[in-house]
């Protein structure tokens, strides 16, 4: 039997294209996914002027990470900075929004104090970015 395996000089007539198959789909599914996330962002037009036309709010993201470090738009900023630049975007644009992502570890009184910072500065509509999956999973 072991000297079977060892005369094994047929011609191959066949080729296994599965393992093939199976990588070029996963090539294009994500070629497909940053396709349309790319594609979306980077189009270069020229958009027509409107004089009547309504702007979308400005949004500032305030994030902070586990050791308590503030970041504005993923750029590092201490807080008097944050606070001008708060101010300076409600007096750009009045409807400015902002999204808070505080890491789970981060102290309560750090992230209610950008929430009163921002209200200070009358930014009164913001929200608090999550995981989604967190969401989802039942109760311990």
């Amino acid at each position: 039997m072991a000297s079977a395996a060892l005369n094994d000089d047929d011609i191959i007539t066949g080729i296994n294209v599965t393992p093939l198959v199976d990588v070029t789909l996963v090539l294009l599914v994500i070629l497909m996914v940053t396709a349309s996330y790319v594609a979306s962002k980077s189009i270069p037009m020229e958009l027509p002027h409107s004089a009547t036309s309504e702007s979308t709010p400005t949004t500032l993201t305030v994030s902070i990470d586990k050791d308590g470090k503030t970041y504005l738009d993923a750029e590092a900023i201490d807080e008097p900075d944050l606070q001008r630049r708060i101010r300076a975007a409600h007096r750009a644009d009045p409807e400015t929004r902002a999204v808070i992502a505080a890491d789970g570890r981060v102290s309560h009184a750090r992230v209610v104090r950008v929430m009163d910072l921002l209200r200070r500065e009358e930014v009164t509509k913001f929200a608090f970015n999550v995981d989604p999956d967190e969401l989802a999973k039942p109760d311990r």
